[in-house]
């Protein structure tokens, strides 16, 4: 077959377009730092992609979900410390006010601070965080204490159907959230404190040592849930250090998977050029000659 000068030029064109496509690719590498910039320069890479990419958001998604946790359950110990000091404090009063060497006037004194310190109960069982109530489980939108004088707690305060507030932390994987509102801020609880206040306001009480053995029962019942919640917070704990080993290991797979080898794409890169010049100095001496040259 005769080789034209024509077939020569246009060989040498397809030749270098290629090279030029070839070098623009690593440029693109280059500047994106991604193997590919759409799904058709290589669909597997793009498929694995959209994958690993799910699966990290998915991640992170679990990841903020925790701090929805934390919130309530630092709110929910700030509210049971509060109510255990308050509480610990009428204890400290009742045993006071046995004392036989207290005066009417000195209970009822006494009887006052506990009258205080059951409202200091009541606000803290009716804490809000964004709008919604940590106590009472998931009826978030009530009071757990509608009525405070005297003291009434919701009726559905010991249902529990409302003792369920969870949050997804992984797939398929709930944490409670909340405390169980029936061993916080109970009815028990406030009739106790408001009993204690009662009979120190009377002329001659004689129902202390009683009261104050109801009050040792609610101070234990408190503390219990606050044990049952620092279990829980300890889990939260190690679901947010795997959580974060997770989001490592999707981000690695996620960039082996996408992201270009920089050192590899600037070798290639310069390869390329070599190549590009050398295609460019063969095609201008095989193209150079003319009609003047033959003519000479």
């Amino acid at each position: 077959m005769r080789i034209t000068q024509s077939m020569l030029a246009s060989n040498s064109l397809k030749h270098l377009s290629e090279s030029y496509r070839r070098m623009g690719k690593y440029e693109d590498q280059l500047s994106t730092g991604k193997k590919i910039t759409k799904p058709s320069d290589d669909p597997v890479v793009a498929m694995k992609g959209m994958t690993y990419r799910s699966n990290l958001k998915e991640v992170e998604q679990y990841k903020r979900n925790l701090s929805e946790l934390y919130l309530w359950m630092d709110n929910s110990e700030a509210g049971i410390d509060q109510a255990n000091s308050a509480l610990q404090r009428v204890r400290e009063l009742t045993i006071q006010g046995m004392n036989d060497s207290y005066s009417q006037e000195d209970r009822q004194a006494i009887a006052r601070e506990v009258e205080q310190l059951k409202q200091s109960l009541v606000a803290t069982a009716n804490t809000q965080v964004s709008g919604r109530y940590i106590f009472h489980g998931t009826d978030v939108m009530n009071p757990p204490v509608p009525q405070e004088n005297p003291v009434q707690v919701a009726a559905n305060i010991a249902d529990e159907d409302i003792n369920n507030y969870k949050v997804e932390v992984s797939r398929g994987v709930f944490m409670k959230a909340n405390v169980n509102p029936a061993n916080v801020f109970n009815q028990e609880m406030f009739d106790t404190v408001q009993a204690i206040q009662d009979e120190l306001g009377t002329a001659n009480p004689q129902r202390m040592d009683e009261l104050l053995k109801d009050l040792d029962k609610v101070m234990n019942t408190l503390s219990a849930e606050r044990s049952e919640l620092g279990a829980r917070y300890n889990r939260l704990e190690m679901v947010e250090t795997r959580l974060g080993e997770q989001e490592v290991m999707a981000t690695k797979i996620l960039s082996d998977n996408e992201d270009a080898d920089i050192e590899r794409v600037i070798m290639d890169l310069k390869s390329q050029e070599s190549v590009h010049r050398a295609a460019l100095s063969v095609g201008a001496r095989i193209i150079q000659p003319t009609l003047m040259d033959f003519l000479r």
